[in-house]
C-alpha cells in the first residue's frame, strides 16, 4: 500500500523557535563574506556542529562566537547524527558549520540532515560562501548545465576510469581538488578528454586568489613554470563535450576514420577530430586510424 503524501514543515524557522537545525555556510577564505544572518545565528544557538572544532574555533575567536562546539566529521557523522537528532526533537537550535563554504557540498552532513528531514524536524539553510558556485561565476565558463563531481579519485586508475566515463557530458564539469594532487589530475584529464578549455579558480576570495584557462597540457605548462600556481585549494573548471557526442551513436566511427583516410588527412589530425565528435581518448582514436592505414597497406 502506498505511503499518503503529506505537507512538509516550512523550513523558516522564526527567531528564537526551538526544535531546529541551522545549515550555515562560512567564508572560504576573506572574513568579510560572513553574513550578519550567520553570525547571529551562531551566537544565539545552543551548540554548534563542526567539521574540525580547532579549525573553527579560529573563526569563533574571530568573531567572538562563544558558543560551545562538537565535532561532526566523516568518521563520527553516524552516530553524531543520532545524538543531534534527539537534541534537537526535545527543542535545541543547533548549527551545522563545514571547515570552510557550505555544509554538504563536498562536506559532511548529509546523513544528518536527512534525518532530521525523514523526522520531520526543521532544517534551515543559512546561504553564503560556496567555492562551487563562486568559480562558476566567475570563470566565464557555460552555467547552464554543469555537472558537480566533488573530488576526483585519489588513485590514477580510478581517476581516469571516472573522467572517461564523464567524456560524452555535453554539460560543464566541476570538480574539487587539493594542491598535492592537481598536477596528477589535470594530466589524466588530458589523457582522458583530450582539448578541452579549462579554467582553475585557486584561492577563491584570498590574497592569492587566480583564475587560470587553456588546455590541461598549457596548464600543466604554467605550473611547472611557476610551482606557486599549484598551490592552494582548487575549483576545476572543464568545458562539456561538443554538442555532437550527443549523436555518437548515428555516426560509424570505422566509416568516419576511413573517410578521413581517403582524403589523406594526417593521423593526429584524424586522432583529434575523432575525439572532438565521438568523445573517448585521442590515444585510442590515434591508434585505430593507424591501425586502418597499416591495413592497407
Amino acid at each position: 500500500m502506498s505511503q499518503a503524501p503529506h505537507a512538509m514543515q516550512s523550513s523558516r524557522a522564526e527567531p528564537g523557535e526551538s526544535g531546529v537545525l541551522y545549515v550555515v555556510a562560512t567564508p572560504i577564505g576573506n572574513l568579510d563574506d560572513m553574513s550578519t544572518r550567520a553570525l547571529d545565528i551562531l551566537r544565539s544557538v545552543d551548540v554548534i556542529a563542526a567539521e574540525d572544532t580547532r579549525h573553527s574555533g579560529r573563526l569563533m575567536a574571530h568573531f567572538d562566537i562563544r558558543t560551545p562546539m562538537l565535532a561532526l566529521h566523516d568518521h563520527n557523522e553516524r552516530s553524531r547524527a543520532e545524538q543531534l537528532l534527539s537534541r534537537i526533537a526535545q527543542g535545541e537550535r543547533i548549527a551545522l558549520i563545514s571547515d570552510a563554504g557550505t555544509p554538504l557540498i563536498s562536506d559532511p552532513g548529509y546523513r544528518l540532515v536527512a534525518q532530521l528531514r525523514s523526522a520531520d524536524l526543521r532544517v534551515v539553510p543559512v546561504p553564503g560562501p560556496c567555492a562551487l558556485i563562486a568559480a562558476l561565476s566567475g570563470a566565464g565558463v557555460a552555467t547552464d548545465r554543469f555537472r558537480f563531481e566533488g573530488f576526483l579519485p585519489a588513485r590514477s586508475s580510478a581517476r581516469k576510469n571516472a573522467l572517461e566515463a564523464l567524456a560524452k557530458e555535453t554539460a560543464t564539469l566541476v570538480f574539487y581538488e587539493s594542491p598535492h594532487r592537481i598536477t596528477d589530475s589535470l594530466a589524466d584529464i588530458a589523457a582522458t578528454l583530450g582539448e578541452r578549455r579549462l579554467v582553475l579558480a585557486r584561492e577563491l576570495t584570498k590574497r592569492f586568489e587566480t583564475f587560470l584557462e587553456g588546455s590541461a597540457e598549457a596548464l600543466l605548462e604554467i605550473m611547472a613554470q611557476d610551482p606557486n600556481q599549484a598551490r592552494g585549494e582548487f575549483v576545476v573548471i572543464v568545458e562539456g563535450a561538443p554538442a555532437q557526442a550527443e549523436q555518437a551513436g548515428s555516426v560509424d566511427p570505422e566509416q568516419l576514420l576511413a573517410a578521413m583516410l581517403d582524403a589523406e588527412v594526417g593521423i593526429k589530425q584524424i586522432a583529434a577530430v575523432a575525439t572532438r565528435l565521438l568523445g573517448g581518448r585521442k590515444q585510442q582514436w590515434y591508434e585505430r586510424a593507424q591501425q586502418l592505414k597499416d591495413a592497407r597497406g
